[in-house]
């Protein structure tokens, strides 16, 4: 198999599998595993939403056709409604408002365009594993702006000027935050838009969690609403976790009319369109109200509540701070490690834990590891029971 090793592409051969996926699939392998990994939620797509899709099934004749590649113009006008609704900023349908196959996708496709080898993509530390994947597929540079941990994962604004460099693209920001729930204050993300259109950078909003932010809804602030940095700000919101629609694949992404544009060659040429199916589900999520967000918040807070009491009973095992948001905690590991991948790997093989290392976000992860507690309580209390008998 020598010659198909000569024939991939260096940057796709060095890459990794998502450490969030590569620990799903091992867990998957092993009878009786109980997984804490993916950011799955448990959730079933609100019934709403899936009786408006069987109608449209029945009733449009194009209901299995492509779309144009920024999405029907339908749901482009609801997104633009919504913006504003969370913002109070209003955008064109036709020149900002790109609908994407998740958030995933949507990234996927700007990092393309804005990427040329070397160039330079800040991201917080720790931060979504997959962000890290992204850039470096499109030989780009992943710059770690690391957060601070003793003020429970704080932005530390001082350090950002001195990462920017001519090379710099963009900074990520996902508030609520992926691995460690942190909400970022409004003044810090202040603070970060300022600097950014300074150097005339990028700001991309990933954002997947703001609807969890259960007891601290005063202190969630979008960066989006702020009018002066409109054209320096890409906006993208994704329906998997908050509409229970991680497979439908389906987000939107609010950008300059110069770089949609751009982008909507690579999501052409790479994604045609987001499913129109999928499309047309989002086109009953934004039109028809619902309360199942709050619903799905309280049972979230529920068991956030649970695993950081579960956490806080082994406490030679972990060391927790709070999450504010989302649906991860990101314990310190106190027990006796070499690394969070060997420590989360041997806690898979002799407890049938599955836990993601916490070195898959970042260089500030190691020693860490992440826990999803979107799964059901059954789940996470059979997991630390397992925790609480292995380290006994």
């Amino acid at each position: 198999m020598t010659f198909i090793t000569d024939i991939v592409s260096k940057n796709v051969h060095q890459t990794q599998v998502s450490a969030i996926k590569d620990m799903a699939m091992l867990s998957a392998k092993i009878k009786g595993a109980t997984s804490l990994t993916w950011g799955l939620p448990s959730f079933r797509t609100p019934e709403y939403i899936r009786q408006g899709v069987k109608q449209y099934l029945d009733e449009d004749i194009d209901a299995g056709k492509y779309t144009l590649p920024d999405g029907l113009s339908e749901l482009r006008e609801l997104v633009v409604t919504e913006h504003q609704e969370k913002t109070g900023i209003k955008v064109d349908a036709d020149e900002n408002v790109m609908i994407s196959a998740g958030n995933m996708q949507g990234l996927n496709t700007l990092f393309h365009t804005m990427l040329d080898p070397g160039d330079e993509i800040i991201l917080t530390d720790p931060c979504f594993a997959s962000h890290i994947q992204q850039i470096n597929l499109f030989s780009g540079k992943a710059v770690y702006w690391p957060l601070d941990e003793d003020n429970n994962w704080a932005l530390d604004i001082d350090l950002l000027p001195d990462l920017i460099t001519d090379k710099t693209q963009a900074i990520v920001l996902v508030s609520p935050s992926n691995p460690t729930g942190k909400i970022f204050s409004e003044d810090e993300l202040i603070r970060v838009g300022k600097i950014a259109k300074q150097h005339d950078i990028l700001i991309i909003i990933d954002d997947p969690y703001s609807e969890f932010v259960y007891d601290n809804s005063s202190k969630y602030f979008n960066l989006a609403s702020v009018e002066e940095l409109k054209e320096h700000i890409v906006y993208l919101y994704s329906f998997s976790k908050s509409y229970a629609m991680s497979g439908w694949r389906l987000s939107y992404m609010v950008m300059p009319a110069e770089l949609k544009r751009e982008a909507l060659k690579v999501h052409d040429a790479t994604m045609i369109c987001a499913p129109r199916i999928s499309q047309l589900a989002g086109i009953v999520a934004l039109s028809q109200p619902s309360n199942h967000k709050q619903e799905f918040e309280t049972i979230l807070k529920s068991r956030r509540e649970l695993i950081c009491q579960r956490l806080d009973n082994v406490p030679d095992v972990f060391s927790n701070q709070i999450p504010e948001g989302a649906y991860y905690v990101f314990p310190k590991i106190i027990a006796a490690h070499t690394s969070s991948k060997e420590f989360a790997i041997d806690l898979l093989n002799k407890a049938k834990v599955a836990v993601t290392p916490g070195s898959a976000f970042g260089p500030s992860g190691e020693h860490h590891v992440r826990m999803a507690y979107c799964v059901d309580e059954d789940t996470i209390n059979l997991a630390f029971d397992r925790i609480e008998d292995f380290f006994r």
